[in-house]
């Protein structure tokens, strides 16, 4: 396969992954180049305007910082106290010595205070060091207890927006602002909990009621055109009604799955990506051949955790949109694998040529290039939003940027670092 077409500069520029092995089919194309770490920009200022060193601290940390902090000062404070306290009984002090001068007593006097506080003063500023860093460390051993509800509840939240939304935190303990904080999050999540239920409840409801009157009105319409004796105007108003049912039909399996798809996820298994676009292309191939678009394909293997279903359908819509929206003797280019540490799939394909302004637009549901939103025959206008919501529901990230003589570049890339598996044999 010949190597990829180079992006058009829009700012940043282009910049190929490393070379591929012997036996490739092509390369992954990046969306922009990446600042290296010789480049990188310290991290920015403050609202203030004014960098702390203590901003990239965990709490624990900070915590523990200022505790030192007050315990030093309160410290120093005592030294100096002490300080004084022990200068003045001494000053009090009466020095009785036989055969001395009053002057050579005085001189002796002083210079014996001065001895005791300097030695008072060394051996208090040593307790206070060896002390204060005994206090350290048992703040920071401190900050650690007082704080591991707060891990619980980041870890439970971490997980709960993972996975599902029927565990709660259930802290136990005092109640006090960390219990009151956890018991706020479970009825958050209590009620987040019924709202997905109430969805899932309207979905599988609309499911039915939209779609068996639209299957009854496509079976009234195929039997009326089967009838030989109708008439030529009856046929024709019957296959327009067809198209439309069958417009609306999509429409409604479109929406549907849309709503579907912007839930969690209730499938969470092993899946191979190469496969997932082999299966994807095997379906299309009728429509493959039809087309006059020159396919080429780089499979291979890569696994991800999430629903085979809303795989299958992720990269049907980009294929399908690749499709529908290329050009005569186009091509479409298919890549699955690993991609900068992470499973990737990429649907590359020409087409028309469309601004960099108007990609964000393509995410919204019913809306097309150049910002039709008006019907269209071909398509419901909803492909590329169900990518957006599987891939958000995947926690996986999406770029698209046009492709230099039209069409797009669209990279799906999952969370995770894996291997590459036995690689797919490529088409």
């Amino acid at each position: 396969m010949t190597a990829p077409e180079q992006r058009p500069d829009n700012g940043a520029s282009p910049q190929e992954v490393a070379p591929t092995p012997p036996g490739d089919t092509g390369t992954w194309r990046r969306l922009s180049a990446e600042p290296s770490a010789s480049s990188a920009k310290p991290p920015g200022p403050v609202a203030g305007g004014v960098y702390r060193f203590t901003d990239n601290l965990s709490l624990r940390a900070r915590l523990t910082l200022i505790y030192g902090m007050l315990f030093f000062a309160a410290g120093s404070l005592l030294v100096l106290l002490n300080y004084i306290i022990v200068a003045g009984l001494l000053d009090n002090l009466n020095f009785t010595m036989p055969n001395t001068a009053p002057a050579e007593l005085e001189e002796y006097k002083t210079e014996w205070i001065e001895m005791v506080l300097a030695e008072v003063t060394r051996f208090s500023v040593i307790a206070l060091v060896i002390v204060g860093l005994l206090a350290v460390g048992l703040g920071y051993f401190v900050a650690g207890r007082a704080l591991s509800p707060l891990h619980k509840i980041t870890h439970i939240a971490r997980r709960l927006s993972e996975r599902s939304l029927h565990e709660r935190i259930a802290l136990d303990g005092p109640d006090d602002e960390i219990r009151e904080l956890a018991d706020t999050f479970d009825g958050m999540l209590e009620r987040l909990d019924r709202a997905f239920d109430g969805q899932r409840r309207f979905v599988a409801n609309a499911s039915h009621e939209l779609r068996t009157p639209l299957a009854i009105n496509r079976t009234l319409l195929e039997v009326a055109l089967s009838d030989p004796d109708a008439s030529a105007d009856l046929k024709t108003v019957g296959r327009t009604l067809l198209e439309t049912n069958s417009r609306h039909e999509r429409l409604i399996d479109g929406l549907l799955f849309l709503a579907k798809s912007d839930r969690e996820l209730d499938v969470r298994t092993q899946v191979d990506v190469g496969e997932v676009v082999e299966s994807v292309l095997s379906q299309l191939t009728e429509e493959l051949e039809k087309s006059d678009v020159t396919l080429r394909t780089d499979l291979r293997g890569a696994g991800v955790i999430g629903d085979p279903v809303l795989l299958e359908r992720l990269v049907a819509n980009l294929m399908e949109n690749a499709l529908r929206y290329n050009v005569s003797g186009g091509e479409i280019t298919v890549r699955s694998g690993i991609y900068e540490n992470s499973p990737a799939v990429q649907v590359e394909n020409s087409g028309p040529v469309i601004a960099g302004y108007e990609i964000e637009g393509l995410f919204e549901p019913f809306r097309r290039a150049s910002g039709d939103r008006v019907k269209s025959g071909r398509s419901a206008g909803l492909g590329l939003s169900i990518v957006r919501s599987v891939v958000r529901a995947h926690g996986a990230s999406v770029s698209v940027w046009p492709r230099q003589g039209g069409g797009l570049v669209v990279t799906v890339r999952f969370p995770g670092e894996h291997r590459d598996a036995s690689a797919s044999p490529a088409r």
